[in-house]
């Protein structure tokens, strides 16, 4: 099953959390296989989506917000755009648009930011918006980098993080097949509950110190520990020599958030006449979720009805099967 974790480094200003993405990965991608067996990812766009999935549950599961984070990268290369979608119950989605040949050892530089035009876009959708309420987002380069080589996921969401967010942040990111895992080290922003006030009477290049000592024990895991690892042998092996303060795991799960009633507001939205054309032409209207491979058909009988105003439609119809 899949699960996240939380916990606080006891009167240290620094929190953690760890991510190990199972049933809800493999759910994910057994989605697209059955969907069509050649919209499947290669490795290298499998390997990013997994890794944005487990960052977006960790940043998720981080703040406290009803709504939805949604994660997209996007540039220019064979990757047009990836997405991982989070909501506040850390129910989550994931997709990507594949439109050129993909290399075997392709890193994030190859996929998205051939030209180094790459964009990271972090953005919070409140569930419930407020009128004249607008979602926040914050937008970082891809190539933001440690100095140690090729920039990776991890290192352009560190570098989001103290960015946007101004929060020191350590992020240890893998996927494959099977798992798609995180472990996040944050130093604890100044202002916040009485559980976020650990460590804050030292000074600040104390509290630095610490954490920069604990996110140097985070960096020292290895891709191939976090995904073959379970939670409790990876945090006794880092941290051993720590007094840890955790929390009830969470259980992030696989949910599409798509539904025929929104599929009929997009083509609602096409408007009539591109409706009818798209009927000419191949007898039905067929669309398919990025996200789930769900399929929404709509003949011309289903499509004129939502051109009809409901007062209009002969009792008992509808447009929803």
């Amino acid at each position: 099953m899949s699960e996240l974790h939380k916990f606080l480094f006891e009167g240290l200003p620094v929190r953690g959390n760890i991510v190990r993405l199972t049933d809800a990965w493999t759910e994910i991608l057994s989605r697209r296989r059955a969907d069509d067996a050649a919209s499947t990812w290669p490795w290298p766009v499998m390997e990013l989506v997994g890794e944005m999935a487990a960052a977006g549950a960790l940043m998720q599961s981080n703040i406290k917000f009803n709504g939805a984070l949604v994660m997209q990268i996007f540039g220019e290369g064979p990757v047009k755009v990836a997405v991982a979608e989070v909501q506040h119950d850390l129910s989550l989605r994931v997709t990507a648009k594949v439109v050129g040949e993909v290399s075997a050892g392709a890193h994030l530089q190859e996929l998205v930011n051939v030209n180094g035009r790459g964009r990271c876009a972090i953005t919070l959708d409140p569930k419930d918006r407020l009128p004249g309420q607008q979602a926040y987002q914050g937008v970082v380069p891809l190539n933001a980098s440690t100095g140690t080589g090729q920039p990776q996921l991890a290192d352009v969401l560190e570098h989001y993080m103290r960015q946007s967010e101004q929060l020191d942040t350590r992020l240890v990111l893998a996927a494959n097949e099977n798992v798609a895992a995180g472990l996040l080290i944050q130093r604890l922003p100044a202002e916040g509950g009485a559980h976020l006030a650990a460590g804050m009477e030292m000074e600040p290049a104390e509290q630095l110190e610490h954490f920069n000592r604990i996110a140097t024990l985070a960096g020292s895991l290895t891709p191939e520990e976090l995904l073959q690892l379970d939670v409790e042998t990876i945090l006794r092996r880092l941290f051993w020599e720590e007094k840890l303060l955790r929390f009830d795991p969470l259980v992030p799960r696989f949910r599409c958030t798509c539904s025929r009633e929104r599929v009929t507001g997009m083509i609602r939205g096409l408007g009539e006449e591109e409706s009818r054309s798209i009927l000419v032409e191949r007898g039905e209207i067929d669309v398919s979720c990025d996200f789930c491979g769900q399929h929404y058909r709509f003949d011309a009988v289903d499509a004129a009805q939502i051109f009809t105003a409901p007062g209009d439609r002969p009792p008992g119809s509808s447009t929803m099967h």
